[in-house]
């Protein structure tokens, strides 16, 4: 069961809209930085130059999309009130965009004023956000949508998490503070990734699979109870690296490995909805959550064998073949959807002359885009094993990709701008 959806409770079209075309252009800057630095930034997790690459496709690509489509999903799924959404669009927007810039330029340069501009410029917008939207989410009644926004409660919770442990390392780059260095920054990209992205990634698309997609519904083992385990394991593994010792080492490597099937059962389960959908023709989007799915799927043989380049290829597998597979792909579905709803709510325009969501977004670029983007992911995974040969040609495919993605983006907005600029109707005469 799902909740019937209440588009005219969602915000303005600018206040998710500029998270969506935004976002893509952070990715691109990601490309042009590995092609700038070449093999050194696939050296290791803890360069420098990684951690800035790392940071702009999960702040500037993954945080922002995600920051919009919260803002935009929560009124109109669960009948969530965001405070002053126009307001803390702007906020969020701003601060999350200069401080992720602020951010690169930190690791970049390694200067310690940069860190604590970034961490105040980064802290205030997530803040903001989780002030805005955390009361709302947790007083509402989310009628059919209750395993959506359950696990929305426990992505926000997560992000509370990354922030505050992100902040703790802030603190350690910014003011030279003595901290444990390595365990912070694994709870905070464990966190980060496996819990904020991961979770939020899973409540969506308990809505927006069958709703795009037209699958059946998740079962209910396969919705709430999984991302429930999911979030429940990452708090007993994060326990079990405080209390440091032979017993907790071994729980741990458990705990690792139930994390590891619970995502491979959320993998599993989609790619089998995504094989019962009812429209024949595959779409660029359903490809994109194929893709998302198997490397899902590929992390586990790569987290179980000993493999030197391990922590890059998981990296790489989860934020780009995964949460950015799955993004870039919902892009391509609520964009043009979001444009197409708000023609429709223009007075005056002429129902006729309204363009469709295929003539907003045509398939065939978005598939193009697809194919740019897989080839892109495989000679990222290759550049990991051969840095000296791949690393360039990487960065020059995912960069060309990213740029195609922003100019489908693009092209809908002009289709947008041309409808709107059409003759208006004159209620009187007709």
């Amino acid at each position: 069961m799902q909740r019937a959806l209440s588009y005219d409770d969602g915000p303005s079209l600018s206040v998710p809209l500029r998270f969506f075309l935004t976002g893509p252009l952070f990715a691109v800057a990601a490309a042009a930085l590995l092609f700038w630095e070449g093999p050194a930034a696939l050296v290791s997790r803890w360069s420098m130059t990684t951690l800035a690459l790392t940071h702009l496709l999960t702040l500037g690509f993954l945080a922002m999309i995600m920051s919009g489509a919260l803002l935009q999903i929560l009124p109109v799924v669960a009948g969530v009130n965001v405070l002053a959404p126009r307001y803390t669009g702007a906020v969020v927007f701003s601060a999350l965009a200069g401080g992720t810039a602020l951010l690169v330029a930190a690791f970049l340069t390694v200067a310690p004023l940069l860190f604590r501009l970034a961490g105040v410029s980064l802290g205030l917008g997530l803040l903001w956000l989780l002030g805005a939207t955390s009361p709302g989410l947790f007083r509402c009644n989310p009628g059919g949508a209750t395993a959506t926004v359950d696990t929305i409660r426990l992505a926000l919770a997560s992000l509370l998490v990354t922030v505050c442990s992100g902040m703790v390392l802030v603190i350690g780059f910014g003011w030279s503070f003595s901290i444990p260095l390595m365990q912070i920054t694994d709870f905070h990209a464990s966190w980060g990734l496996l819990g904020w992205v991961g979770l939020l990634l899973i409540g969506v698309a308990f809505q927006v699979i069958p709703m795009f997609q037209a699958t059946p519904v998740y079962p209910h083992a396969a919705s709430f109870p999984l991302a429930g385990l999911l979030a429940t394991t990452l708090a007993a593994w994060t326990l079990t690296a405080v209390f440091n010792n032979e017993l907790t080492t071994q729980l741990r490597s458990l705990l690792g490995f139930i994390l590891l099937c619970t995502l491979i059962g959320f993998a599993c389960v989609t790619l089998w909805l995504l094989q019962q959908r009812r429209r024949p023709n595959t779409e660029a989007t359903t490809l994109f959550w194929r893709l998302s799915m198997i490397s899902l799927l590929i992390c586990g043989p790569v987290y179980l064998l000993a493999l030197p380049a391990k922590p890059l290829l998981l990296g790489i597998l989860m934020i780009i073949g995964c949460a950015y597979s799955a993004v870039n792909g919902m892009l391509y579905k609520i964009v043009p959807f979001l444009l197409w709803y708000d023609l429709q709510s223009k007075t005056g325009l002429d129902r006729k002359a309204v363009p469709s969501v295929r003539d907003l977004s045509p398939d065939r670029a978005a598939k193009q885009q697809f194919w740019l983007h897989l080839l892109g992911l495989i000679f990222l995974l290759g550049a990991v094993v051969a840095p000296e040969t791949l690393a360039r040609p990487a960065a020059v495919i995912f960069g060309v990709s990213g740029l195609r993605l922003c100019g489908n983006l693009l092209q809908a907005c002009l289709v947008y701008r041309k409808a709107i600029r059409k003759p208006r109707i004159n209620p009187a005469i007709v």
